[in-house]
């Protein structure tokens, strides 16, 4: 069709033409749209371009050949237009195909214009070149003369800084010198105001020196007053304590011949019936004793005898000697009747019968014909024997340990202390609270009398450990178990039946122990013998008191309360213990402390003179502890020994107790009176029943 061959020619007639020649490159078409700004943008001179052309160009033009400058007319003449004013001569060139002088012939080639506008383009860019050549030629004499011109500046800046620098400099010495002036004169200020002070503080002080030596010396004379009268005092208290002790000593005495008297009026009419005035005079003389002891137990705790005190013990002094006349009077008197009436019935026989020899007199009966001896002031020989043998074996003991107690290593004494733990933490540990734990406790002791390793303190504790651990053990553990009775039972009297119990089955397997028991025991209550100690000659009171069984600490004895208390602890400890048997052992052995160690106490100290307080405290704890056992051990003997009490030993306690000290007989009394009227004695409050066991 004719339409469409038009369109063909038309594009050929387009790919021949110069843009359709024209190469393209990739990189200019990914630069984007800032590479086709600058091409289609408006060439502009530089701010300089009019200099250039008034000052530059004239000159120029003057060197040039007349060809040169119709040229160059030509050339200005096309600067002169705005509509083409390159930008740069090397960009004219680029771009020169696409500048309006040189469009493309629809024919696709150049023609015959393009040589009429070549040498145009190259003087246009021979122009330009000279003309941006004087632009940059002005702008580096800009510079150098900007450059110059700042050098000058920087210079007189500098100038002025150093200027500034050196005045600052001034100024800043002028400021140091009168701040140097200023604190001198603060400084003379200063000293001058110092040294003022130090003068008034001078004459302040020599005006207090002047006052503390006047008040030295009026309390240096109230000192000495003062000095003086302490030693006054002191002289007035020496006196004082000498006459006491005159006087203390007087009262020993005293009370050692008073005891000698005593024992000589005993000793009168000895082994023979005694008539009832004899009776009353040997009474009377206990009483007396009882007195003597009181007035030294009163002044051991409140301090040294009065002269009150001594007065009455020189005037029972004198009453004893009467008393020792008296008996003396009596028993010749008696003697002489004796001889009489042998000799009446020696007579008689010999008139009867003088072919019978003669034999002895027979003891006289007292009323009633029953014997009546007088009760006796010292232990029996056989007692006192075992008293003495356990006190042995105890001292034997100590000798025994005394490597391991005495010995500086430390080593050994970590041993000893911690065998020293093992064995009184579980006596300490006995309580009430349940059997299975009064088992684990006594296990616990028995392992380590028996040399198995126990757990104390966190570590393994045996005997085997010291060749004389055994033998520490088994004294620190019966000292214990008396300190237990000593303080733990003095305060709760139900804790005896759990010690007691401990304690015999102990002694059951480890007899030993028992014995050290028992001496600990007598040692510290010598009445659980029973045992009353003399005093003898050359004897220290303090020793005597310990004796006795009181407890003496910086020469003051302990109050008679604790005293008895402590002592009523211990005796419920040993009551518990001669009724009590392990339960778990075997029992095909006899006890080995039993209840007719408890008769044979009792039946001891009927038979000696009572002491004031003492016997009637003891008697009570032990019948309330062990009265019942007693009672159904002996029946119808022990009720005899309790109207024994009631008859004839109370009225004996009743004569030598003080109104003052009558507490406990009366406590006693009325127990026993109810005891005789019932017929029956109570079971001890905390007896150890099946049921405890059982828990």
């Amino acid at each position: 069709m004719p339409s469409e061959s038009r369109c063909w020619e038309t594009l050929q007639a387009l790919r021949s033409s110069d843009k359709g020649r024209l190469c393209y490159h990739r990189d200019w078409l990914l630069r984007g749209e800032d590479v086709l700004e600058e091409c289609v943008s408006t060439p502009q001179l530089s701010s300089y371009a009019g200099w250039v052309v008034d000052h530059v160009l004239p000159h120029t033009q003057e060197n040039l050949s007349p060809s040169e400058t119709s040229t160059s007319s030509r050339s200005t003449s096309g600067l002169d237009q705005p509509s083409f004013v390159p930008k740069s001569p090397i960009r004219s060139l680029a771009f020169s195909p696409a500048s309006p002088r040189t469009p493309a012939t629809p024919g696709g080639t150049k023609g015959k214009r393009e040589p009429q506008h070549t040498e145009p383009m190259l003087l246009q860019s021979s122009r330009g070149i000279e003309v941006e050549g004087c632009i940059r030629m002005y702008e580096l004499v800009h510079r150098m003369k900007g450059a110059e011109g700042l050098r000058l500046w920087q210079e007189e800046q500098e100038r002025k800084v150093r200027a500034l620098s050196e005045m600052a400099s001034e100024q800043l010495k002028r400021f140091d010198e009168r701040k140097e002036l200023k604190h001198h004169k603060e400084f003379q200020d200063l000293r001058e105001m110092m040294e003022k002070s130090s003068r008034e503080a001078l004459g302040q002080q020599e005006k207090l020196k002047a006052e503390h030596r006047h008040r030295a010396k009026i309390l240096n004379l109230k000192l000495w007053e003062a000095e003086q009268q302490r030693l006054k005092q002191v002289e007035q208290e020496r006196l004082r304590r000498e006459e006491g002790q005159v006087r203390l000593r007087s009262l020993y005495a005293l009370q050692e011949e008073l005891l000698h008297l005593n024992q000589q009026l005993d000793s009168v009419g000895q082994h023979r019936d005694l008539k009832v005035d004899l009776l009353a005079l040997r009474s009377r003389g206990n009483q007396l004793c009882g007195l003597i002891s009181g007035i030294i137990r009163t002044t051991s705790e409140n301090g040294f005898p009065t002269a009150e005190d001594q007065a009455v013990a020189e005037s029972a002094l004198q009453e004893m000697r009467d008393l020792l006349t008296d008996a003396r009077a009596c028993e010749d008197k008696r003697r002489q009747d004796e001889e009489e009436a042998q000799a009446k019935r020696q007579e008689a026989q010999t008139q009867q019968r003088p072919e019978v020899s003669k034999e002895c007199p027979a003891p006289s009966q007292g009323p009633g014909g029953t014997r009546s001896e007088d009760l006796q002031v010292k232990v029996q020989d056989s007692t006192m024997q075992w008293y003495q043998q356990l006190q042995e074996a105890s001292r034997q003991c100590v000798l025994a340990f005394e490597g391991l107690t005495s010995s500086k290593d430390s080593q050994v004494k970590k041993i000893k202390m911690d065998l020293q733990k093992a064995a009184t933490i579980p006596v300490s540990q006995i309580s009430t609270i349940a059997g299975s734990k009064l088992k684990e406790i006594f296990d616990k002791i028995h392992n380590l009398l028996s040399g198995k390793p126990v757990q104390s303190g966190g570590r393994s504790v045996s005997v085997t450990l010291n060749p004389q651990g055994l033998d520490f053990v088994q004294y620190k553990l019966a000292e214990k178990f008396v300190k237990q009775g000593e303080e733990e039972v003095a305060s709760h009297h139900e804790a005896a039946f759990p010690i007691a119990v401990v304690a015999s089955g102990i002694w059951e397997l480890h007899p030993r122990v028992g014995d050290l028991i028992l001496a600990h025991l007598h040692k510290n209550c010598p009445y659980s013998v029973p045992f009353y100690p003399a005093f003898r000659e050359g004897m220290a009171l303090e020793d005597y008191q310990r004796m006795l069984g009181y407890q003496v600490k910086d020469s003051k004895v302990e109050q008679q309360d604790n005293f008895l208390k402590r002592m009523s602890g211990m005796m419920r400890l040993y009551a518990a213990i001669i009724q009590l048997r392990w339960p778990y052992g075997t029992r095909q052995e006899v006890h080995p402390h039993g209840l007719n160690h408890g008769w044979r106490w009792l039946a001891q100290i009927l038979n000696m003179e009572p002491l004031s307080d003492v016997t009637a405290t003891l008697l009570f704890d032990f019948l309330e502890v062990c009265g019942n056992a007693l009672m159904k051990q002996y029946q119808a003997q022990f009720w005899k020994m309790m109207l024994l009490i009631k008859e004839d030993y109370f009225p004996r306690i009743e004569a030598i107790t003080s109104s003052g000290q009558m507490g406990s007989f009366i406590r006693l009394k009325q127990f026993l009176e109810k005891c005789l009227q019932r017929k029956e004695i109570p079971v001890p409050k905390g007896f150890l029943t099946s049921s405890f066991w059982r828990s």
